[in-house]
């Protein structure tokens, strides 16, 4: 089994989330083995049986802690069950030395539907896919762009990758999220969800979107949402010193996985052309640094800048008010002059600012005040600009 690189509380109680698939169960029950009493609410008899009486958990919960030695409660899959985190509060209150492990998801029914978050009693933490340091020596560039890095995918041959992610985006993307009861326009939802796909990484335009999709505008909006209440995309803000007009301004937003991109744009046997790999290459690198952020648990943020004249930079780190770093990313092994210019413009107005270029060059080299560097050199080094 490939370990992972996320720290859980080793005796505090905590929600895991995640995007199905990506391995929280399997983590869990590898490493958490002793005393533990585990509750599956995709095993549908499991889910009747504590849904229609969800006091029957808090009642076998105190029977297993009291006489069974369970040190450590594992609910799986718990946004289908709200109820037994009141349940689970009660239990806390009492039983000090029981510890809970709660995964989901999605946190759409949790977080909007009311539910009891425990009240501070879990933290939170989040897993993603496999990340370039866990996959390790088996890593191969062009494999992760095409086929992303779920774990059921890492290790499957090509026609399984391909059936694994096309059952993925068929099955949980276009039919589980719309039978949430959010999503009740399906030929709307559809045409959204290829939008979203094909517009991954590129600035949001909630109106252009609604047009193309014949949507409402508040529609897009809202299915943006839930796409990040189940954790398969976030939004990568601009950078703007004044919080309030960060806000205002257009996002970005990112699926949460490249093949997942490319499963939903249908493109998992097409050939690799130079735009969309140069695409892909982006999406990967954003990837893998909002993955590393979550897992080192960092103050650091992670921002694009861009100017009213269409100039742009990647990736902005900052922490604490302090910029760390302006990276641009280019798929290209050998980067020219040519494409500099949103560094150049960035340089101006922030000369103090060190300037990278993620590039899949060879060997680390300087353009001027900018440095070229390998993708491997600026994922190795990431962890130390960020703690």
């Amino acid at each position: 089994m490939i370990d992972r690189i996320i720290k859980l509380p080793e005796k505090k109680s905590f929600f895991l989330f995640g995007p199905r698939q990506t391995g929280k169960s399997t983590l869990i029950d590898f490493r958490f083995t002793e005393s533990v009493w585990k509750i599956d609410l995709l095993e549908e008899e499991t889910f009747f049986v504590f849904t229609k009486n969800p006091s029957l958990f808090r009642k076998q919960a105190i029977e297993k802690i009291e006489n069974g030695g369970i040190k450590t409660i594992f609910i799986d899959e718990v946004q289908r069950a709200p109820a037994l985190l009141n349940e689970t509060q009660a239990i806390m209150r009492k039983y000090n030395s029981c510890r809970f492990i709660l995964t989901g998801s999605s946190a759409r029914k949790l977080k909007r539907g009311g539910a009891n978050l425990l009240a501070g009693r879990a933290y939170e933490r989040s897993l993603f896919p496999f990340t370039y340091s866990e996959i390790g020596d088996g890593f191969k560039l062009d494999d992760v762009l095409l086929y992303g890095a779920l774990p059921p995918v890492i290790d499957a041959d090509t026609d399984d990758k391909i059936e694994i992610l096309s059952a993925y985006t068929n099955t949980y993307l276009r039919e589980e999220i719309k039978n949430e009861g959010i999503a009740r326009n399906v030929g709307g939802f559809s045409r959204f969800l290829d939008m979203a796909a094909y517009q991954s990484g590129e600035l949001l335009n909630y109106s252009n979107i609604a047009r193309e999709c014949q949507i409402p505008k508040r529609t897009v909006q809202s299915y943006y949402e839930i796409l990040e209440d189940t954790f398969i995309g976030f939004k990568l803000e601009p950078w703007r010193k004044s919080i309030r007009k960060r806000l205002s301004a257009h996002s970005k937003f990112y699926l949460f996985d490249t093949g997942v991109t490319n499963a939903i744009n249908r493109r998992l046997t097409a050939p690799m052309d130079p735009q969309w790999q140069g695409k892909l290459f982006e999406q990967f690198i954003i990837l893998e640094t909002y993955r590393l952020i979550n897992y080192l648990r960092s103050e650091a943020n992670m921002f694009f800048w861009r100017t009213n004249h269409g100039s742009e930079v990647d990736i902005l780190l900052e922490k604490h008010g302090h910029i760390l770093g302006a990276f641009e990313i280019k798929s290209a092994q050998i980067v020219h002059s040519t494409h500099l210019s949103g560094l150049r413009s960035y340089l101006q107005e922030n000369p103090d600012v060190p300037c990278f270029v993620i590039s899949r060059a060879n060997d680390a080299y300087k353009i001027g005040d900018i440095k070229i560097i390998p993708w491997r050199q600026y994922l190795e080094t990431l962890s130390e600009l960020l703690v």
